[in-house]
């Protein structure tokens, strides 16, 4: 089974939730308005997304890598009415746009804006989240793996994004991003304070979750 395979693709997006109004519009600016709209999380992941914090009861969400917003929405559609999402993002010609669109649709309470390194953004923010979505520079997922972990309450969730890089986890590469991929998996592999498993949709996920003892 081709998982690449767009009839397939069409079949799966066509028996899953749809994609609200507001995500179908973003996905029409992002592919209009940026350079390298790929790096939307879409439909099928997005929806993917909400249910994995809505079976978590994801109360405090962090997200690490905004880009224009998408997962960052997906994810706060599962949160309760006193939850909140922090989400990183390092590009600040973004800020202005991703600010709009929270207050746009009715979540600027809930989704919290940081603009700046996350490896350094992190380490500033309070109290345990549930559920951690990492997608941000592929360099620096060991850096933020090690900085997250102590932030995840016991139980909690990582998932980690683009984990199988387009097949290039395979090769013997010198390209810096999937020498870190290949770090962070193997890292992940070795590391018994947590259970993992990738899920091979788009481009890889891979769910950690913090056992409790």
């Amino acid at each position: 089974m081709d998982l690449k395979d767009d009839n397939l693709e069409k079949y799966i997006l066509a028996h899953i939730d749809s994609e609200p109004d507001y995500l179908k519009k973003l996905v029409r600016d992002t592919n209009l308005h940026t350079l390298k709209p790929r790096m939307l999380s879409g439909h099928l992941q997005g929806r993917m997304l909400k249910m994995f914090c809505s079976m978590m009861s994801a109360k405090r969400i962090l997200e690490i890598g905004t880009f224009t917003g998408y997962s960052a929405l997906c994810m706060a559609e599962s949160l309760p009415e006193d939850g909140e999402l922090h989400t990183i993002e390092i590009n600040d010609e973004l800020e202005d746009f991703l600010l709009q669109l929270f207050d746009t649709n009715g979540y600027s309470s809930k989704i919290h804006l940081h603009i700046g390194d996350a490896s350094q953004i992190i380490p500033t923010l309070d109290g345990l989240f549930d559920v951690v979505f990492m997608d941000g520079n592929k360099r620096h997922y060991m850096d933020y793996y090690q900085a997250v972990f102590p932030k995840l309450r016991l139980g909690g969730l990582i998932i980690a994004d683009n984990t199988l890089w387009d097949g290039h986890v395979l090769e013997d590469s010198k390209d810096a991003q999937t020498i870190g991929i290949q770090k962070f998996n193997d890292l992940i592999m070795t590391d018994d304070r947590v259970e993992r498993v990738i899920v091979p949709v788009r481009d890889g996920m891979t769910l950690i979750k913090k056992k409790n003892n």
